[in-house]
C-alpha cells in the first residue's frame, strides 16, 4: 500500500466528505483533503530534512493524509476514532503489522489535548498538522461571523515551515496582521499546539521555534 493509493481510497474520501460537512455546520476552518495533503507533504519534508529513509518517509505521509477522517465520527476524539477506521482501512491492505501500528498510533496521537509524539512519524505528523495555520483554511462566510480561529488563521498572510538539519532547528516563520487578530489572541489558540510541535521537534533531536512578524517568540 502506497501513498499513492491512499489519496485515491474511495472509502477514505468518504470519511473526509463527511467530515467535512459535519464541520461545516459546527464552523471549523478546513479540514478537507486539501489540509491532509498539506499535512502529508509538511511530514515528508520534515523527515526528509533531517536524513530519515524512504520507509519512514512513506508512512508519514499516508499517517498525514488519513490523520483527520475520524472527524466523519465526532469532532470530539477524533484522532481516537481516525486511528480506529484507519486500522480497519490498513487491515484490508498488504501494509506489515508494524507499519500500520506505527501510523495508527500516530494518527490517535496527533491531537494536542491528550496526544504525544513517540517517534519520528507522529513527531513529523504533529509537527505538520499544527504549523498548517494560513488564511485559504478559512471557509467563506461573512467576516462579521468570524470566531476567533477563523480570525487568527485570516490574519496570516503568509507562513513558511523551515527545517534545518546542520542547526537542528524546525522553525515556524508567519506573518501576522495584527489588525485582525492580537498575539494574544494567537497565542491563546495555538499555544498547546506549538508547546506539542516543541515536544514532537525533541523527538527529532531537534529544537522548535516560532518567528511571527520577524520577531521570535517561542
Amino acid at each position: 500500500m502506497k501513498y499513492e493509493d491512499i489519496v485515491r481510497n474511495e472509502e477514505i474520501l468518504a470519511y473526509y466528505e463527511r467530515g467535512c460537512a459535519i464541520l461545516d455546520v459546527l464552523g471549523y476552518t478546513d479540514h478537507s483533503t486539501i489540509h491532509t495533503r498539506v499535512v502529508a507533504e509538511k511530514a515528508a519534508d520534515i523527515l526528509k530534512s533531517f536524513g530519515y529513509d524512504e520507509e519512514l518517509i512513506e508512512l508519514a505521509k499516508i499517517a498525514g493524509f488519513m490523520h483527520d477522517i475520524g472527524n466523519a465520527i465526532n469532532r470530539h476524539h477524533h484522532a481516537e476514532y481516525g486511528a480506529l477506521l484507519a486500522n480497519e482501512i490498513l487491515k484490508e491492505t498488504d501494509m506489515s503489522l508494524a507499519d500500520r501500528v506505527r501510523i495508527v498510533s500516530a494518527i490517535a496521537n496527533h491531537d494536542e489535548s491528550d496526544g504525544v509524539a513517540a517517534d519520528p512519524v507522529s513527531a513529523a505528523l504533529i509537527i505538520a498538522d499544527k504549523t498548517d495555520v494560513r488564511r485559504s483554511r478559512v471557509r467563506e462566510k461573512d467576516p462579521i461571523l468570524f470566531d476567533v480561529h477563523d480570525r487568527v488563521n485570516h490574519a496570516v498572510t503568509a507562513s513558511r515551515l523551515r527545517c534545518g538539519l546542520e542547526e537542528k532547528r524546525i522553525t515556524l516563520y508567519l506573518t501576522v496582521d495584527e489588525n485582525i487578530c492580537t498575539m494574544y489572541e494567537y497565542f491563546d489558540i495555538f499555544l498547546d499546539r506549538m508547546t506539542m510541535c516543541s515536544k514532537a521537534a525533541r523527538i527529532l533531536d531537534a529544537q522548535f521555534s516560532l518567528k511571527v512578524n520577524g520577531q521570535k517568540v517561542l
